[in-house]
């Protein structure tokens, strides 16, 4: 029997309402939390807690949303098995994967509005959350940013701070090409200029050879070899670019090929990417296994094992994709496979145990 327009919109409507609720109520839980944290690392101050709970609100709802569509899910196919409803859309010859095709979209299609839409938001408020937290409580000075007109990084010192403007990097952050030092005493009082054809890092201190070094009463002046002093090395350099968290979804792909281009290694940002992706396929494979887990409740199994057999799959599936994330991090797995692995390996699975549920 070919399912109805309206019994589509019906289930769909419903899995909207209870992942509405679970998002909120899952939401208000992140947020306190997140607010008793930062009270602990802000010392007490209430008012910058609040202000850095508000801004990784987004990020960390969207860390969460395979567990929300989970749960949310099984929540809205419990109801409906508790009220005999699909029992009565079985029993009117309609298949399991008739009436779990609009729940399934759903779900993709809060996959896709998070990656395209929901994924901007979060990255530019946890790029504020990232800014705040380095000013107020880990009282940062270095940052480095990646732009077509090189690699610019900031160094502070006891004098005032170092502007850095590089074209390319190599040697793993060791040596800087064609590179600019913009030194200043404090923010506004600038000292001198340094340029040289490149810039090695030592211990404790920039060595620039055959440099020209230009004041404000001495334009310019060749030196055979000038030293900056710093506290950065090359672990610390390539810590310092934005984490792709940090970056939209729209703009990882530029930042990648300029980021390349400055010499420096993008699969971080590329696992990233490919993993927002591979989200509405994941989101569609939770939806599948709630469905698992939640219509058979009533019949051989109660409700509290069924559902604890939910949420113990669930948490052994996102160990699964933080171990194969790890293995992509560190370079053992392409990016694309690491990142599709985890949404394809839950889609198998889910549709293979869907397959045994109809069959009997």
């Amino acid at each position: 029997m070919r399912l109805s327009p309206t019994l589509s919109v019906y289930i769909a409507r419903q899995l909207i309402v209870w992942l509405a609720i679970m998002a909120v109520g899952l939401g208000c839980l992140v947020f306190l939390l997140s607010f008793v944290e930062q009270l602990r690392r802000a010392s007490g101050q209430a008012g910058l807690a609040m202000e850095l709970a508000t801004l990784q609100l987004p990020f960390l709802i969207q860390k969460t949303l395979p567990f929300i569509i989970l749960f949310g899910s099984m929540m809205a196919f419990w109801r409906l098995s508790r009220s005999n409803e699909l029992v009565v859309a079985r029993a009117a010859g309609i298949s399991a994967w008739q009436f779990l095709l609009p729940a399934v979209l759903v779900g993709a299609a809060v996959g896709g509005i998070q990656t395209t839409v929901f994924n901007p938001l979060a990255s530019s408020m946890l790029a504020r959350y990232e800014q705040v937290d380095a000013e107020y409580l880990r009282h940062t000075t270095s940052r480095l940013s990646v732009s077509p007109t090189g690699v610019w990084l900031r160094q502070g010192s006891k004098g005032g701070q170092t502007v850095i403007n590089a074209q390319r990097i190599a040697l793993d952050g060791a040596e800087l090409l064609t590179v600019i030092f913009f030194v200043f005493e404090n923010p506004d009082r600038f000292i001198r200029r340094i340029d040289a054809d490149s810039a090695v890092l030592r211990d404790g201190y920039w060595q620039i050879r055959d440099a020209n070094l230009s004041t404000l009463d001495d334009p310019r002046r060749y030196v055979e070899e000038y030293r900056i002093d710093t506290d950065l090395t090359p672990d610390k350099i390539a810590n310092s670019f934005a984490a792709p968290e940090t970056l939209s979804f729209w703009a990882i792909p530029e930042f990648l090929e300029t980021l390349e281009a400055a010499g420096f290694s993008g699969h971080r940002h590329r696992l990233y990417w490919n993993s927002l992706l591979a989200m509405p396929l994941l989101l569609g494979a939770m939806v599948l296994f709630a469905a698992v887990f939640t219509l058979k409740i009533g019949t051989r199994t109660s409700a509290s094992r069924t559902i604890g057999a939910g949420v113990i799959c669930s948490f052994l599936l996102y160990f699964l994709s933080d171990v194969i994330h790890a293995m992509g991090l560190s370079g053992g797995l392409p990016a694309i496979m690491a990142a599709w692995s985890p949404a394809a390996l839950a889609t198998m699975l889910a549709m293979a145990m869907v397959f045994h549920l109809e069959d009997g």
